[in-house]
């Protein structure tokens, strides 16, 4: 007659080395404390992100930051410039900041010793809760116009966002875009239609003037919905501007 021998359940081994040293209560009791700790943690940095005050810098270990994660203010002027973005403090930020960025938090303030203070975001006006006058980033201010790239989420921005925004960096790129338009309408423009024949001195009489027209346009909606352009409202909190 064969012996059968009983599969060893690892499931009931872990619960009797357990019940030697502890109790069910005791366990219940210290996970409780862990997790009402997490969440007291948790609540803590909502509340810096949300309504902290801003600062310059923290108290990181340099030894254990990231190259590629520091960036001068200087570098993200220029990303905030051409693809028209904001570099605001996050408690303006009106969009949720997903939990994964709290566990990047969270995880350096473990390995740094400290706790975060001041943080930025870079991301389209639109996702910020701005005073009146698609890609977030992160940031941690290390210190001397130095930030560390904290957590990146959302969809990256429109591949041709920086092309379509290059009108709006200077006044000068608009001026271009302005005589570059009027130009071209005044190549639409039937021949006959002012003179039997046109001249090159009449041609740009009308281009001066469709110029003037869409100057005038631009002007008038640029006042009216508090426009500016994007070396100007990179880092400001109003919204009309």
């Amino acid at each position: 007659m064969k012996l059968k021998f009983p599969r060893t359940n690892i499931e009931r081994q872990l619960l009797k080395v357990r019940s030697k040293s502890t109790t069910e209560a005791q366990i219940l009791k210290e996970v409780n404390s862990i997790l009402t700790n997490s969440k007291i943690k948790d609540e803590n940095i909502r509340k810096e992100l949300e309504k902290g005050k801003s600062t310059t810098e923290n108290n990181f270990e340099p030894d254990l930051l990231k190259s590629h994660k520091i960036f001068h203010l200087d570098d993200i002027y220029k990303i905030c410039v051409n693809y028209r973005l904001r570099f605001l403090d996050s408690k303006f930020f009106k969009s949720e900041i997903p939990y994964e960025a709290l566990i990047e938090i969270k995880q350096l303030e473990r390995d740094h010793h400290t706790k975060l203070r001041g943080f930025k975001i870079i991301a389209p006006s639109k996702l910020f809760k701005l005073e009146n006058a698609d890609d977030p980033l992160l940031f941690a201010p290390i210190g001397n116009d130095y930030y560390y790239l904290v957590h990146k989420w959302g969809n990256d921005l429109h591949p041709f966002r920086k092309l379509l925004m290059w009108p709006f960096k200077t006044l000068e790129n608009f001026v271009v875009l302005l005589l570059a338009t009027s130009f071209l309408t005044a190549l639409f423009i039937p021949e006959g239609l002012f003179t039997p024949r046109q001249s090159a001195t009449q041609f740009f009489m009308i281009f001066f003037f469709i110029f003037k027209w869409f100057a005038g346009l631009s002007i008038f909606y640029g006042f009216k919905m508090g426009k500016n352009f994007s070396t100007e409202i990179w880092n400001s909190k109003f919204y009309n501007a």
